[in-house]
This record gives C-alpha cells, sequence and structure tokens, in this order.
C-alpha cells in the first residue's frame, strides 16, 4: 500500500473531520478550493501539524470511499488548475495533487505545506478552519493574533510557555529524587530540567514540579452510571508538586479496587477478585498526566461511577502521532521534557506499553477520542449486583439485554409471567403462530438456536454498537474465524445488520 492510501486510511481513522482535513466526493470549484488551501495550511500551523489534506472520493458524513470523477488536471479559463491556484497563493506552498485506487474507486488526495512564517493567503485573503467550516481570519482578530503568535514562537508547550506564578520553591522535588536514590544538583537541575523559557523566565513545567503547581487533581465519586446521579465525595489530590499528586491518585486507586471474594467453584480456598485492572488503570493515568494540555490551564479529571472510571486528559495527539500508532504503542510524547523526567524516575516506561496493556485489558473501545480531551473508560467487573445476587456471566449478559432494550426488573418479571401464561395454552395457538411467523421473509430464530459464542457476540454489540470484530475478539477472547463465523449467523438469522463501512460504520440489533 502506498504512502498516499495510508495516509488517507489514518485520516479516515478519526471520527470527524478536523481543523487540518477535508473529506469530498466531487466537489469543486476552483476559487473555493483555493480558500481551503489557505485555510488548511494556517490550520495545520496552528494545531502543530506539518501537512493539511484535502480528499476527493470520500463522503464526509459516514467517511465511507465512495470514489471520486474530480480532475485535477483540467483547465481554468484555458490554464492549468494547479498554475491557477499556485499564482494566487502566497507564500508559495508545494502543494501536491495524488491519484489512488483504494477499494477499487478512485480517491484524490491533495497534500498541502502548514503555513511556516506567515499566514498562507489566497487571492490576498487570508483563511481558517473553524471546526469544519472555511472562514476569512479578517472576521476572528483573536484567531488571527493567535496564529501570528504561534509562526513567531511555535505551539505552546509547557517549556515554551512561562508560568502563571514565578516565586517557584522546589524542595519536594529535591526530595522526590532523593526517595528515588536520584540525587539533583541544586545549582543546576532548573537549566537540566528546562524550567525556563528562552527569556528566562519559569515555564510551565517549572509551575507543575514545583512545592505548589497550582494545579488540582479531583477524582468525583458518583452513586449511579451518570454525572446527573448523586454526587458522592470529591477526592483532591493537587496544590503541590506534580510527582506527589501522581502518586496520591494511584495510591487512592488502590482503595477504589476493591478485592471480591469468589466463592464459585471453590474447592480449597477462595480467589480474590479485583473490581477492575490495576495496571489499566495505572497505565491511564500515567498517560493522562504525561500527555495532558497542561498549557490549557485545566487539569486531568477523574469520574468514578457505579460501573466504572473515566479517565479525560486534555488535549489530543501528539502532531506527529497517528491514530494506527497511537494504537500501535508508539510513544509519541505531547510534553517531551515531562515524559523524560516521568522516564528518568522510572514511574513510566519508553517501551510503549502502556496504551497495548490497556487494550489487552479492555480493547480500543476504552478510548474515546474528543473534540479537545481524550476518555480512557475502565470498567467494573462485579461479581455480586446490588441486590447482593451473584452476577454470572448468564446473568450479566441477560442484565446487559435487558439494559439495552430499556427494561426494568420488574417488566422482565412480568415478561417472564406472560411467557409462562403464553406456554399454558393450546397446540393449536402454537401453531398459528408458527404459521404466521413462516410467512416472513427472513425469520427470526429463537435465542436458544444460537450457542453460547453467539449470544455473547450479540450481547456485546448490543452493549455497544460500534464495537470493531477486533474489539470483539480482544473483548471476548475469541479468534478472527470464530468472530466471523458468529457474526455471519448473526446477519443470517436477522439479529444484526452493518450500516456504513466497515472502518467508520456500526451495528444495528433488529
Amino acid at each position: 500500500m502506498g504512502e498516499a492510501a495510508n495516509t488517507i486510511y489514518e485520516l479516515l481513522s478519526y471520527v470527524s473531520e478536523k481543523e487540518w482535513f477535508e473529506f469530498k466526493e466531487n466537489w469543486y470549484h476552483a476559487d473555493e478550493l483555493g480558500q481551503y488551501i489557505s485555510a488548511l495550511s494556517n490550520s495545520a500551523a496552528i494545531v502543530g501539524k506539518s501537512y493539511a489534506y484535502f480528499v476527493w472520493g470520500v463522503n464526509d458524513k459516514s467517511h465511507e470511499i465512495v470514489g471520486t470523477t474530480f480532475n485535477f488536471d483540467q483547465d481554468v479559463n484555458h490554464e492549468p488548475l494547479k498554475h491557477y491556484l499556485a499564482r494566487q497563493l502566497k507564500p508559495d506552498i508545494n502543494f501536491m495533487f495524488e491519484e489512488v485506487t483504494m477499494e477499487g474507486k478512485r480517491v484524490v488526495l491533495l497534500t498541502i505545506p502548514a503555513a511556516k512564517t506567515v499566514p498562507t493567503s489566497y487571492a490576498w485573503e487570508r483563511y481558517i478552519r473553524i471546526g469544519s467550516s472555511k472562514e476569512n481570519i479578517k472576521k476572528y482578530p483573536e484567531r488571527e493574533s493567535w496564529l501570528f503568535y504561534v509562526l513567531g514562537h511555535g505551539v505552546p508547550t509547557i517549556e515554551n510557555t512561562p508560568a502563571e506564578y514565578q516565586d517557584l520553591t522546589f524542595d519536594k522535588l529535591l526530595i522526590y529524587y532523593y526517595t528515588k536514590n536520584l540525587k539533583l544538583n541544586p545549582d543546576t537541575f532548573k537549566k537540566n530540567l528546562s524550567l525556563y523559557t528562552e527569556d528566562g523566565r519559569y515555564n510551565m513545567m517549572a509551575q507543575l514540579l514545583s512545592d505548589d503547581s497550582h494545579m488540582n487533581i479531583r477524582i468525583a465519586l458518583f452513586a449511579g452510571k451518570t454525572k446527573a446521579d448523586r454526587l458522592i465525595a470529591v477526592r483532591e489530590f493537587g496544590n503541590q508538586c506534580l510527582l506527589y499528586s501522581l502518586d496520591d491518585v494511584l495510591r487512592y486507586g488502590d482503595i477504589l479496587n476493591i478485592m471480591q471474594a469468589d466463592e464459585r467453584d471453590r474447592i480449597v480456598e477462595r480467589k480474590e477478585v479485583p473490581l477492575f485492572d490495576n495496571d489499566a488503570f495505572r497505565e491511564a493515568v500515567i498517560n493522562a498526566f504525561a500527555h495532558n494540555k497542561w498549557v490549557s490551564g485545566l487539569e486531568p479529571m477523574i469520574s468514578v461511577f457505579s460501573d466504572r472510571i473515566e479517565i479525560l486528559s486534555r488535549g489530543s495527539l501528539a502532531p506527529e502521532q497517528t491514530m494506527e500508532g497511537f494504537f500501535a504503542g508508539e510513544s509519541v510524547p505531547v510534553n517531551r521534557k515531562l515524559s523524560e523526567i516521568l522516564l528518568q524516575l522510572h514511574i513510566s516506561e519508553k517501551t510503549g506499553r502502556g496504551v497495548p496493556k490497556i487494550i489487552q485489558s479492555y480493547g480500543r473501545e476504552a478510548f474515546e477520542f474528543r473534540e479537545n480531551s481524550i476518555v480512557v473508560t475502565i470498567p467494573f467487573y462485579w461479581l455480586k449486583d446490588m441486590d447482593g445476587e451473584e452476577k454470572t456471566e448468564e446473568r450479566n449478559e441477560t442484565e446487559d439485554r435487558r439494559k439495552a432494550e430499556g427494561r426494568s426488573k420488574s417488566e422482565d418479571r412480568g415478561m417472564a409471567e406472560s411467557r409462562n401464561t403464553a406456554g399454558n395454552r393450546g397446540k393449536d395457538e402454537d401453531r398459528d403462530r408458527t404459521e404466521e411467523s413462516n410467512k416472513t421473509e427472513q425469520d427470526e430464530l429463537p435465542k436458544s438456536e444460537l450457542n453460547r459464542t453467539q449470544e455473547r457476540v450479540l450481547s456485546e454489540i448490543r452493549r455497544n454498537p460500534n464495537v470493531t470484530k477486533a474489539g470483539l475478539m480482544d473483548i471476548l477472547h475469541l479468534g478472527k474465524t470464530t468472530i466471523d463465523k458468529a457474526i455471519a449467523m448473526l446477519k443470517q438469522c436477522g439479529y444484526i445488520r452493518r450500516v456504513g463501512s466497515n472502518r467508520t460504520g456500526y451495528w444495528q440489533t433488529l
């Protein structure tokens, strides 16, 4: 597969369009395309991307590859399109059209270099992207000022951004290193750890590592499954050296992770079962601290619900990172120097083990990429429900189906009674129902005719319609062939159907 196709597949892996790429099918207007080039080039510079992209042959809603008839070799008023665009773009940027075949369909990729020293303009006007919209930057003077700042000073980082507070002390940092059998030189550690901006002021990283980071990490505990439920408590771990805050949060995770006595199939010793995978929780928290967008002034946020923990970090992936690389465990730090310090203190490692460890435990579905944040969900594994009854695998799946269909337990009991009553009716009525069901074009098979594996796959799809086959393999610990056969049977029996493409679609239960 060529580099252009790899780039397009990487763009397709995002849930929605970003400021630095655009999808179209056959759309074309020469001057508006020039405006798009200006907008995408400037927006790529703001978010730290080296390139922006315009793709023809992809539906901008479903992200399905549909093919295109767009011809980039056409003329505009007897002038080649490429020359027509280049003549009106200032400064000169080396944009490039490429044609590729993907899934048997023609797709065109336009690669646009990010603005470097001055904004990119078209026909003497500068444009920018706001969400997925293209706008003249003159309408947004603050964004224009920010673009010039980024082009002059670079994308803000915790190293080049001055600290909000300059009267900082570092006694706790020195002690922390000492407890790790490492010694900082009191005279040189500030320079060695890059705690100054170029003009000699303390930077944002210095504030984070100081005795008072002025950052308050909160863990909120809710009685139910949403933030609309009763707030039980809020624990605060902050306003100290960030390293201590991180340790405190990890220790509190140990308190949350209660051990449950598993008496099932007990022969001699009972088994202790944790509420969640502590290694996955630890990796998620460390990653949230290491890659949080601290320059925004916002801290990571941890929410504990009755069935899960959500760990939210601000910002997005590092500009050089790709979605494929992220899931593969390729380490590209958002905060480079802070990541080096965590590595030096043996808090984290550079093997890229964190994300694969979370995926191994909970699948890719544990990660949610929002517009300005990344959320990792750590689900709980309760051996008993809130009524004290054991939650066997069969009981869990029954309850999942009930919740997915919006039924209460009392409604389930009512349905069970109705089924029992129906079971006592005469054989003639059963025969009538059978004959009526046979009239449908596609009969729905009784649940009893699905095997255990098919039931598990169906239950997981009902729980998460966006789950992928790879996700099902991770969650259910089944092989690809087994998953493929189960899905084929569920489709054939009319339980599910696929809506949209394999990459961006979802499952619909019938």
